[in-house]
C-alpha cells in the first residue's frame, strides 16, 4: 500500500531501483543534490541538473516539463554517497509563473521496478518559494528511506544550491537555467486532464489524500529549515497573484465578484462532484442538488474513500476558514486606510465630513465581513451536511466511541488503514468537527501531556487534575487499537512505576488483554524496556539480512504498544535512554510508545528529554489548540475521543478481543 507523506515525514524503501515520477501543472526543471555521510555536497559535481543529467546511480530529466522520471539506483551510488535531495525549481526567465504559489500544488511519487507506488508525497503550502527541495533519500545504518521535504526558497535555485554549502551556487544556478532555457521550447506541456480553474466561490470539494496536523507546541519544531509563508486567500476567489480581488485597482470602485485567475486547489486524487445546477435549470417542482455521499473519494476500498473524504473535509474547512479570515484582515485594513486618508486633511477632522467617512469606511468593512461570512456560512453548511452523512458510515478505526458501529463489533481479520486519535475544529466551524485520522502503522509516539493547561471555558486544571484523564485517554487509545487489530497482531504493554494509574487502566486490566500485568517498580521497569529493547534489535538485524522469518521463538511479531504513566518516576538514567531508544527506532520495526506524562515533572534532565519529547506527538486531555494543519497553518483545537459517560462499549469491544486472543493461543 502506497506511504502518503506529509512534510518531516519519513518511510523505508523497500527497492533499491527507483523511480521518482513528478507531476506538476507547469513546466518545472527537477534535479538532486548528493550529499556524504555528514550532508557536506562535495561540489557542482555532486549536483545532478539539465547540462549534467546522470552520474552513476542518478539520472534527471534534461529539460523543464510538466512531467518528469528520475531514475535512481541505490545500489550503483557511490559508497561515499548517503543522501539524494531531490528538487524542483521554476525556469528564470520566461513568461511562465514566479513562484510555487500561483501553481498546482506538485505531486511527487516513489516507484519500484515493476511501478508499484511505494511512497508519495504532495507539496501543498507553497507562496513564494521558486525552487524546492521536494523529497530525500537517505541511508540510515545500512538501510534507505525516503522524507518528505517540502523545504522552499523564495530566493530560487542560488538559494537552493546555497543551503546545500555550494560556494559556487550563483553560478551553477545560472548554469542550470541557461541550459534549461535551451531546452525550454521541447517541454512537455501540462497535461490537459489536469483540473482546470474552478469557481471556488461555491464550497468546494478539494479533498486531498492528505496528512496529518502537525504539532504546534514547543516541543516539536516544523520541518528543518523550513519558513514557510501562509498564502493569502480572498473570502471567495484566491487569487493567483495574492491580491484581494475585493481591493479595486486604484480610482475604480471594488468588486467583489471580480474572478480574476482562480488558483485550482482541487486535489488530483479525489472525486469533485458536479456543480449545483443554476436557479433557472432547477424544475419547478422542487428538484435540488445532489446530496452528498459517503465515500466520495477515490480509493481501492470503501475505507480508503472514507479516509480521503475526512481529509477532504479537514483541507476545506482549512481553507475555507482561511478564507473568510482574509477577507476580515483585508477589510480591517482597507478600513482603516480609507479613515487616514479621509482625516489626512485638518480641516475635515472636525465636523460632519469627518463623521461621515468614517461611517461610509465602517459600513463598507461590515458589508464585505458579512459577505465573506455569508460564504463561510454557505461552506459550512455543507460540510456539516456532508459529515452527518460521513460520521454513521465510518468504521470503527474511524468512529467516535458513541457510533452504532461498536455495537456489531466483530474483531477484524486485517489491520485498518488508519485510526482516529480524536476530533479538530476551528473557532469559526463550531459545532462543526472533523476527525482527526493518522495511518497506521504510527510513524511516531503519542504523548498524552497531563501538565497543567487553559481549557475552552476558561479554567486551569492543574497536572494533579489531569494526571487521571490523561490515562483515561490512553487508555481509550490502546482499546481501539487492540480492537481494529486482528487477534494476535497487536500487544500492549503497561509501565505503572507507582500504580497510579491502577483505577484509568481497570478496562484493560479487567477484561485480561494486556501482554502482562502492569509492571510496577524500578525492576520491573527495566525487565519492560529490556524486553522490547531487544525486541528491536533482532528485528532490525533480521530486517537487514533478509530473515524476517527467523527470530527466535520468544520474539512477539506483534505490533507492540508501550504505555508509560507517570514518567519519570520509576526510571533510572539508563531506563531513560532505553526509552529514547524505543521512541527513535521503535515504530520502524513495530514497537510504539505511549507516554502519559507532565513535561515539568522531567525538568531536572534539562535538554537531555528534548530529543524525546520531539519525537512524539502531543496529545492532550482536555481541548487544546496546539495542533496546525499542512495547508494554510491554522491553530486547530484538538478533542480526544472518549467514551460516553456511563457506557459500556469499551468494556463490551475488549471482551470480544479477550476471546479471540484465547482462541488465537
Amino acid at each position: 500500500m502506497t506511504a502518503e507523506l506529509v512534510r518531516g515525514q519519513n518511510h523505508p524503501l523497500s527497492q533499491v531501483r527507483l523511480t521518482i515520477r513528478i507531476s506538476a501543472g507547469v513546466p518545472v526543471l527537477t534535479g538532486a543534490v548528493l550529499g556524504d555521510e555528514n550532508g557536506r555536497v562535495h561540489g557542482p559535481q555532486w549536483v545532478v541538473r539539465p547540462g549534467a543529467p546522470a552520474l552513476p546511480g542518478v539520472e534527471v530529466s534534461r529539460q523543464a516539463a510538466a512531467e518528469h522520471r528520475l531514475a535512481v539506483d541505490l545500489a550503483a551510488l557511490p559508497e561515499a554517497v548517503h543522501r539524494v535531495d531531490v528538487f524542483l525549481a521554476l525556469p528564470a526567465g520566461t513568461a511562465g509563473p514566479l513562484r510555487f504559489g500561483a501553481v498546482p500544488a506538485p505531486h511527487t511519487a516513489v516507484e519500484g521496478p515493476d511501478g508499484t507506488e511505494l511512497a508519495s508525497y504532495t507539496l501543498t503550502g507553497l507562496d513564494a518559494e521558486a525552487a524546492v527541495i521536494a523529497l530525500e533519500l537517505y541511508r540510515r545504518q545500512g538501510a534507505w528511506k525516503v522524507r518528505a521535504m517540502g523545504q522552499g526558497y523564495a530566493g530560487g535555485l542560488t538559494a537552493l544550491l546555497a543551503d546545500q554549502g555550494l560556494s559556487e551556487a550563483a553560478g551553477l544556478a545560472a548554469t542550470v537555467q541557461e541550459a534549461t532555457a535551451q531546452s525550454l521550447a521541447h517541454a512537455v506541456p501540462a497535461p490537459s486532464s489536469a483540473p482546470a480553474p474552478q469557481d471556488v466561490s461555491e464550497p468546494q470539494a478539494s479533498h486531498p489524500q492528505a496528512s496529518a496536523p502537525q504539532d504546534t507546541s514547543a516541543s516539536v519544531p516544523s520541518a528543518p529549515g523550513t519558513a514557510e509563508a501562509t498564502p493569502s486567500y480572498d473570502p471567495q476567489h484566491p487569487s493567483r497573484d495574492g491580491r484581494n480581488p475585493y481591493e479595486a485597482a486604484p480610482g475604480v470602485e471594488p468588486q467583489p465578484q471580480d474572478l480574476s485567475g482562480p488558483v485550482d486547489y482541487t486535489h488530483p486524487r479525489r472525486h469533485s462532484p458536479p456543480p449545483p445546477p443554476p436557479p433557472s435549470a432547477v424544475p419547478a417542482t422542487g428538484g435540488q442538488a445532489a446530496l452528498p455521499v459517503a465515500g466520495d473519494a477515490v480509493g481501492w476500498s470503501m475505507e480508503e474513500r472514507l479516509y480521503n473524504q475526512v481529509w477532504g473535509m479537514f483541507e476545506d474547512l482549512a481553507r475555507t476558514t482561511a478564507a473568510y479570515r482574509s477577507a476580515v484582515d483585508f477589510a480591517d485594513s482597507r478600513m482603516e486606510r480609507e479613515v487616514d486618508q479621509a482625516l489626512a486633511d485638518p480641516r475635515d477632522r472636525l465636523g460632519g465630513s469627518g463623521d461621515t467617512a468614517r461611517e461610509a469606511a465602517h459600513a463598507r468593512r461590515t458589508q464585505l465581513v458579512d459577505q465573506a461570512r455569508a460564504a463561510l456560512d454557505r461552506d459550512l453548511a455543507q460540510l456539516t451536511a456532508e459529515a452527518e452523512v460521513v460520521e454513521p458510515a465510518l468504521p470503527p478505526a474511524y468512529a467516535g466511541w458513541d457510533s452504532p458501529v461498536w455495537h456489531g463489533y466483530r474483531v477484524p481479520a486485517e489491520p485498518p488503514m488508519a485510526l482516529r486519535l480524536g476530533d479538530l475544529h476551528l473557532p469559526e466551524s463550531l459545532p462543526l468537527r472533523v476527525p482527526m485520522l493518522v495511518r497506521l502503522p504510527l510513524e511516531r509516539g503519542l504523548w498524552i501531556d497531563s501538565g497543567s493547561a487553559s481549557t475552552l471555558d476558561d479554567s486551569f486544571p492543574d497536572s494533579v487534575e489531569l494526571r487521571y484523564p490523561a490515562m483515561e485517554v490512553a487508555v481509550a487509545l490502546a482499546a481501539r487499537l487492540l480492537a481494529v487489530h486482528p487477534a494476535g497482531e497487536f500487544a500492549v504493554h503497561v509501565i505503572d512505576p507507582a500504580g497510579a494509574g491502577a483505577r484509568a487502566l481497570l478496562p484493560l486490566t479487567g477484561a485480561g488483554v494486556l501482554a502482562a500485568p502492569p509492571a510496577t517498580g524500578a525492576a520491573a521497569v527495566t525487565q519492560v524496556l529490556e524486553r522490547l529493547t531487544r525486541r528491536v534489535d533482532l528485528v532490525q538485524m533480521a530486517a537487514r539480512a533478509g530473515a524476517a522469518a527467523s527470530l527466535p521463538a520468544d520474539v512477539d511479531a506483534a505490533q507492540q504498544l508501550l504505555i508509560v504513566n507517570d514518567f519519570p518516576h520509576g526510571f533510572d538514567d539508563r531506563a531513560v535512554t532505553r526509552l529514547r531508544y524505543l521512541a527513535d527506532e521503535g515504530p520502524a520495526v513495530g514497537v510504539h510508545l505511549l507516554m502519559v506524562a507532565d513535561r515539568e515533572d522531567a525538568a531536572a534532565y534539562g535538554p537531555l528529554l528534548d530529543p524525546l519529547w520531539r519525537s512524539l506527538m502531543r496529545l492532550t486531555p482536555v481541548p487544546d489548540d496546539h495542533l496546525a494543519d499542512p495547508w494554510v497553518g491554522h491553530a486547530w483545537t484538538y478533542e480526544p475521543s472518549l467514551v460516553p459517560g456511563g457506557s459500556r462499549v469499551v468494556q463490551q469491544v475488549l471482551a470480544e478481543v479477550a476471546k479471540a486472543q484465547t482462541k488465537q493461543r
